[in-house]
């Protein structure tokens, strides 16, 4: 006869580390339960009249400011003239920043391309569920992998003198060598790099190299593309 499994009574909400439940009911429970009675209030005056003033003061707030600002209007448009430089919107001046190294068909659509299947696939993919560190299981031939992978991108990068994703990539990446060094017990700011999943590492990478293509596109660009300082005019 096969020794009959034990069971502990307890809280908790990890599937995989408590994966066998028993749930108990009794008779003549309402399937909702309120504990306490807890003080409502109705949505309209309470809520909207806070919404409401908010919103005045913002738009006050925007009067104040057109006032005293004017707008940073050009002159009218000529569609005989192209502006130098002619940049998109922010949310793709790093797109924009990207076609300045590499070849139109590489940053107008296979990274794009890329980014868009990643954020579509990789929540389908179970890989380190737990949120384990890094380097949990320090594995020097993962350490070494790591390396040749962020050595390569760094040359490739040095080749296309995309010194924008090259400096904020060899940044995160260097972190994340230096935290493998780092003993399980240490605390800090060395500890929280130490604790960090992969993901936080590659989100971490991708919104870094995001933010100095969007500001350099922004605030480091002028006619042709050239690099200029924002504070002195063009031509300067």
């Amino acid at each position: 006869m096969s020794e009959k499994n034990k069971y502990e009574a307890g809280f908790g909400s990890h599937a995989l580390k408590n994966p066998q439940r028993i749930v108990f009911t009794t008779k003549k429970t309402s399937a909702k339960v309120q504990d306490v009675a807890e003080p409502k209030v109705m949505a309209y005056p309470h809520l909207l009249m806070r919404e409401a003033i908010v919103f005045q003061v913002i738009v006050a707030m925007l009067v104040v400011v057109s006032l005293l600002w004017d707008a940073p209007l050009e002159q009218l448009a000529n569609p005989l003239l192209t502006p130098n430089p002619a940049k998109a919107p922010w949310y793709f001046l790093g797109l924009q920043e990207l076609l300045h190294y590499f070849p139109p068909l590489v940053a107008g659509v296979i990274i794009p391309t890329l980014v868009v299947l990643a954020l579509i696939v990789i929540p389908y993919f179970n890989v380190n569920i737990n949120g384990a560190p890094l380097w949990a299981a320090k594995r020097i031939g993962a350490l070494q992998g790591f390396v040749a992978v962020l050595v390569a991108l760094v040359v490739v990068l040095g080749i296309y003198d995309a010194w924008t994703v090259l400096v904020p990539t060899a940044l995160i990446g260097g972190l994340a060598v230096y935290s493998y060094f780092f003993e399980p017990e240490v605390g800090g700011w060395k500890g929280y790099l130490r604790g960090r999943p992969v993901s936080w590492w590659v989100m971490t990478w991708f919104i870094a190299v995001s933010i100095v293509l969007t500001l350099v596109g922004t605030f480091f660009r002028g006619p042709g593309w050239s690099w200029v300082w924002p504070w002195r005019p063009y031509g300067a």
